[in-house]
This record gives C-alpha cells, structure tokens and sequence, in this order.
C-alpha cells in the first residue's frame, strides 16, 4: 500500500471502478449469451428482440469507459452477421 494520501485515494477509487467494470461487462456477456443460443435454436423473433437488448447493454458499456466503441462496435456487428444468416 502507497504512502502517499492521493495515492491511497487512487487504490479505493480504482477498485471501485474496476468492481463495476466486471459488473457490467459480465451484464454484456449474459446479454450476447442469450442472443447466441436463441440463433442456435432458431428463434428468430426472440433472437432479433435479444440482439437489440445486448447492442443497448453495448452501447451503455461504451459510455461508461467500460468497452472501447470500436470493440462493442464489431461485437454489434458480429451479432447482426449472425443474426441476418438465419433463414
């Protein structure tokens, strides 16, 4: 542990952030999670409602600082791929 009072400062306020970080990129898995297996099983109705779920869990991510946009950004993308492969 830093002597240094600021430095102190920075342990508390980063674990904090890196706690929260966890929280909600582990909200964004479940999300993207859910979406893969109803495109597995083939609901598409289902699978198009859970696409736009994730890619606003994704975007809320971004703004927080928690995804950068070009990576949230190819996720969305990714999922959309899949998702207009299904017949």
């Amino acid at each position: 542990m830093a002597n240094i009072k600021q430095q102190k400062k920075r342990v508390k306020t980063n674990e904090k952030r890196r706690v929260r970080n966890m929280a909600v990129r582990s909200a964004v898995k479940t999300e993207i999670r859910k979406f893969r297996e109803l495109v597995a099983a083939g609901e598409k109705d289902k699978a198009e409602e859970q696409l736009r779920v994730a890619s606003r869990k994704l975007d809320k991510a971004v703004t927080k600082g928690v995804y950068h946009r070009n990576s949230a950004a190819n996720k969305k993308s990714r999922m959309a791929k899949a998702f207009n492969k299904m017949a």
